[in-house]
């Protein structure tokens, strides 16, 4: 019965997207004329590829081909093309075409310019340049991310760029998880207009935090490696550059909604003043999503907010101020599972252990919910013809975390006697009648929520002046204060009135209710000051730049809970970590079609917090060192009016990982510590992308990216030791034998492949085919012996489906957008952690997500 039922959804799904696709197909856009011209960039006096042209005031426009060339069909005999590239000033150009008639406009030359990026703090060089900037670099159009992303996870739309894999993991909403090169979030920098957003403490990326950005980003940049951000950010798999929207200068704005399977509705709107007689402009934007979750048990809701202001101060002198934040809330799934288990439920792939229901209401074991607003302000001052200064002052407040459970009753074993029935979900009613049937009225089993709410300040800073014509020195300063606040706290009481904890030493008879601190308490606080220098230099054919950067991390934990409030260990002093790094790179324009680069570098990249208090409490690792980073590559372009390809290599050891093991000796009553030193990675590889225009109408990309990302190293004779430096089992060294054990958790060879076609003027369809391979099973590099080698989970490969029609709605411009993600269907493993003796039958895993489809339109005002 589940089997017709889900065929008869899916034939219904179909039918409702090719009902949409024979719609659209059935209007056309007639043409008043044509519009062509040639692109030049000033400064290497050559074409700019993938420049946007667009027609003011709709939403008809082109792209630049390979040779700066654009032809753009217009509906009207006048108006005024706009034509745009990242980190390059906007022109505005008019026309004027009789019906069926053509205009040239000639050669159209656009200037590099940091005006037009004021907002963001770096200067415009901190994007990478085409056949300009020497590193691997991806950029993702606010265009193709308006079409592409559909209900996907944000970082998906990145998933056809070389080194990269993005997953859902548990597939809840905003849970999504990007690698590059084999790196995870935490060696990944991530910035939004320039500002880190990496967790100052652990490095990672919470997507969830930013669940709305899709809405407000103008365009993405990956760079890959090194990449070409200035600031001292030591970023080992690459760094993710994210340009939000700025203050449009007409008046106008649009309104869209969308939907999708599994409840799924989106909706928001964006309006801007223009520039006002006073000389400021504005520019709102927000939205609302909400949904059941295609896995079981992550329904969510979530919202963003978007506003930017700025005022220009004379001619030299920009003031602007965003501020952004996507509060949401959603269910999770926590627990991987063996495949066995997925096989026997009833619910399949979708099955999720850590949801169920109390009082007949859908209750979420795990969950999160959090909201990080960001807000800052950016000064660009224009001291000179020659000399700029760029200042911004940032600040973000966070607030929120995410649910667990603790206590006698086990709800986490998916053969719980606490479920409905085998892999069903969890019955909290028979929890509360237990904590409720309890003599003296306390709750033997609790919900809670781990809290970490934070604040953070920064300030980024940076000047730049041109010695001569071909060279321009550089420098910055970046300062940041963070205090994450740690806690849990009781959510539900589930029937009782109270629950004893014992954890505080301050309060060790703690009768907690909802709202209450339990099991632990304690800050972070993470200062860091850096500075970096650089020189630039530029002419005809060749660029190249020499960078220097040195930073300080300083950590500080504070426990109220382990420790007396008269202990004066409640608090420790600062930890520091000084660290510099050292890079370069040339690019060389062998001629107009072929261009070469290559960069090298070295940096040094503190420990984590984790690494540098151990074992929960105010215990410093005295031994904790920087990990060591060196890193360098070798790419090669190729430029044409219908074909683009870059290919490049690169190679990256990371030496001194950090790693340490806590262990508790009963017999001694003590606590030992090992701190291993000398655990080593080599990531390597090959990564080709191509575009192809067979003709005006058609354009095929294509990706391949082959890693050989291995463990390079055995560490031997390792002890645990505690405070007196007394060894434990000095019998029983430590040993870590990783030497060539494949790096898990991202799949080494991925492979993309996709066709964007117009069908009928103003309607497009796209297919994209990605394919992904070497897949090895996550695993702990601390438990590791002789002879290991993770699991490989099989390879497989996703199609997905789109289509978008731009059409007229009244007097508005407006656009329908169709997605079908993973089109046929396709049961795969996405997400592995290794198991007893690596195979298939002891692996936990997470599946992909199996078709999913969205429908949404937009109208601009």
């Amino acid at each position: 019965m589940q089997q017709l039922y889900k065929h008869k959804l899916t034939n219904y799904t179909m039918r409702k997207f090719l009902a949409l696709a024979l719609f659209l197909t059935s209007a056309t856009i007639f043409a008043q004329g044509t519009v062509t011209g040639k692109v030049i960039d000033s400064e290497m006096d050559g074409p700019l590829p993938g420049a946007n042209i667009m027609v003011v005031g709709t939403n008809n426009g082109t792209v630049t081909d390979f040779d700066g060339n654009f032809t753009l069909e217009v509906e009207k005999n006048t108006g005024e093309i706009e034509i745009s590239f990242v980190g390059y000033e906007r022109k505005v150009i008019p026309f004027s075409v009789a019906n069926g008639a053509n205009e040239d406009l000639g050669r159209i030359v656009l200037s590099p310019d940091a005006d037009a990026l004021e907002e963001i703090v770096i200067t415009s060089f901190s994007l990478a340049i085409d056949r300009k900037t020497p590193v691997a670099v991806s950029t993702i159009k606010a265009a193709d991310i308006e079409t592409k992303l559909g209900n996907q996870e944000f970082p998906e739309i990145l998933k056809s760029t070389p080194g990269v894999y993005a997953t859902k993991q548990g597939g809840g909403f905003g849970d999504s998880e990007l690698r590059l090169r084999g790196f995870n979030s935490e060696n990944i920098a991530v910035m939004i207009n320039g500002v880190p957003v990496n967790d100052m403490e652990s490095g990672q990326v919470y997507w969830s935090n930013w669940a709305g950005l899709s809405d407000v980003t103008r365009s993405m940049q990956v760079q890959r490696g090194l990449g070409a951000s200035k600031v001292a950010v030591p970023s080992i798999g690459g760094t993710v550059n994210i340009l939000t929207k700025t203050t449009d200068t007409e008046e106008g704005g649009n309104i869209f909604a969308s939907t999708g399977n599994d409840g799924y509705m989106k909706f928001g709107a964006t309006v801007s003043t223009g520039v006002l007689d006073n000389g400021i402009a504005a520019t709102v934007s927000a939205s609302k999503t909400t949904g059941d979750g295609y896995i079981d048990g992550t329904q969510f809701e979530g919202y963003s907010y978007f506003i930017n202001i700025a005022k220009d101060f004379g001619d030299d002198h920009q003031l602007s101020f965003t501020a952004f934040g996507a509060p949401q809330t959603h269910g999770q799934r926590e627990t991987l599972h063996l495949i066995e288990t997925y096989r026997r439920s009833e619910r399949g792939t979708k099955f999720n252990g850590d949801w169920g229901y109390l009082n007949g209401e859908v209750i979420h074991v795990q969950d999160n919910f959090y909201h990080k607003p960001q807000m800052s302000l950016n000064h660009y001052w224009n001291i000179s013809d020659k000399t700029n200064l760029s200042t911004a002052l940032y600040a973000s407040f966070g607030t929120g975390g995410g649910g667990g459970y603790t206590g006698d009753a086990d709800l986490r074993n998916i053969d719980s006697p606490y479920r409905s029935g085998y892999l069903q979900p969890l019955n909290l009613d028979l929890v509360v009648a237990e904590n409720f049937a309890n003599a003296d009225l306390g709750s033997k089993t609790i919900l809670y929520d781990s809290r970490n709410d934070h604040n953070w300040f920064g300030g980024l800073s940076t000047i730049s002046t041109e010695v001569t014509e071909d060279l321009e020195l550089m420098g910055g300063i970046d300062l940041r204060y963070y205090k994450g606040e740690h806690f849990q706290e009781v959510k539900n009481l589930l029937g009782g009135t109270y629950w004893l904890d014992d954890s505080d030493v301050n309060n060790p008879i703690n009768v907690a209710r909802v709202g209450d601190k339990i099991n632990y308490y304690n800050d972070g606080i993470v200062l860091w000051e850096g500075g970096f220098a650089q020189a630039e230099y530029s002419k005809n054919d060749l660029s190249a730049f020499v960078s220097l950067a040195a930073s300080n991390t300083s950590y500080k934990r504070i426990d109220y809970f382990n420790y007396l409030d008269s202990d004066p260990e409640q608090e420790t002093d600062f930890v520091h970590f000084f660290g510099y790094s050292a890079k370069g790179g040339a690019n060389y324009n062998i001629d107009n079609h072929h261009n070469v680069f290559a960069n090298v570098g070295y940096f040094e990249k503190a420990p984590f917090f984790r690494d540098v208090f151990l074992n929960y409490e105010n215990l410093v690792n005295e031994d904790a060192e920087n990990q060591k980073i060196f890193s360098a590559e070798l790419g090669y372009g190729f430029r044409s009016t219908n074909f683009r390809a870059n290919v490049n290599v690169y190679r990256t050891l990371w030496q001194d990982r950090s790693f340490t093991r806590t262990r508790f000796d009963r017999e001694s009553g003590q606590t030992f510590f090992a701190n291993i030193l000398g655990v080593d990675a080599l990531h390597q590889g090959l990564e080709v992308d191509l575009s192809y225009r067979p003709f005006e109408k058609l354009t095929i990309t294509a990706m391949a990216s082959i890693g050989d990302w291995n463990w390079d190293s055995d560490v031997q004779d390792v002890y645990f030791y505690n405070d007196e430096q007394e060894i434990l089992n000095p019998d029983s060294p430590i040993e870590l034998l990783l030497k060539d054990v494949p790096v898990g958790g991202s799949a080494q060879h991925t492979y993309a492949l996709g066709a964007n076609y117009e069908v009928l003027p103003g309607t497009r369809l796209r297919l994209d085919f990605n394919y992904y391979d070497k897949l090895y099973a996550d695993f702990d590099p601390n438990n590791v012996g002789e002879g290991y080698s993770p699991w490989e989970a099989p390879d497989y490969s996703v199609m997905d489906l789109g289509l978008t029609h731009d059409f007229e709605f009244g007097d508005f411009d407006a656009t329908l957008i169709g997605n079908v993600n993973n089109l046929f269907d396709t049961e795969y493993i996405s997400v592995v952690d290794d198991g007893i003796n690596s195979n298939a039958r002891t692996a936990q895993v997470w599946y992909g997500f199996g078709r999913t489809y969205t429908v949404g339109a937009k109208i601009k005002f």
